[in-house]
């Protein structure tokens, strides 16, 4: 099974990289570099729901397989905190994919709609900053790759726009997440594994 999981963990990863760069460059004047993600899904953009759809929904809902298969496959030794961490990785990755769903409104860009999408933006990343750093602590094989994404993901998401142009911190915690859960998805837990 750890198999299928690292496959459908690196097609989440491929999946979303792709789609926002080919999607991403059909927008005129788009950057990935400075632009918010988001901002070809947002409300009134032509073809919204497809970038939605490529890089927010089905990525989300692919490592939430991935999370939910995780949690089943810890062994019965690893205790409460390992289930909570991956519990809270299946929270993330459900917060992922709602991007998708509550669209950026630019017209209003202190309104309902895009409150809703940085709302599942900051639980994205609070639920993976968290369970991130329990699974670090509770199931030994999965530390380093943990704690290598959690770092990325820290250094970025929180603070994009204040040491790096928004949008790069934007992608490079997104990937970086994706990258994690690729890893330990990728990786077979041993008996000493808690």
């Amino acid at each position: 099974m750890s198999e299928a999981n690292a496959r459908l963990a690196w097609t989440a990863l491929l999946v979303w990289a792709c789609a926002l760069l080919a999607l991403g460059a059909q927008v005129p004047g788009y950057s990935q570099a400075v632009h918010p993600m988001a901002l070809p899904g947002a409300r009134g953009m032509p073809g919204a729901w497809l970038f939605n759809a490529m890089v927010f929904v089905l990525p989300g809902l692919l490592v939430a397989l991935v999370a939910w298969r995780l949690r089943t496959l810890l062994p019965a030794r690893s205790g409460t905190a390992a289930r909570i961490g991956a519990t809270l990785l299946l929270l993330s990755a459900s917060a992922f994919a709602a991007q998708g769903a509550f669209r950026l409104d630019p017209a209003d860009v202190d309104g309902a709609a895009t409150a809703l999408h940085a709302s599942a933006w900051t639980v994205w990343w609070i639920a993976f900053a968290t369970g991130g750093a329990v699974l670090s602590a509770a199931v030994r094989d999965w530390r380093v790759p943990m704690l290598l994404s959690l770092a990325a993901v820290l250094a970025t998401a929180p603070m994009a726009g204040v040491w790096l142009p928004g949008g790069i911190a934007q992608r490079i915690a997104c990937a970086s997440w994706f990258a994690g859960i690729a890893w330990i998805a990728s990786r077979r837990l041993s008996r000493g594994a808690a």
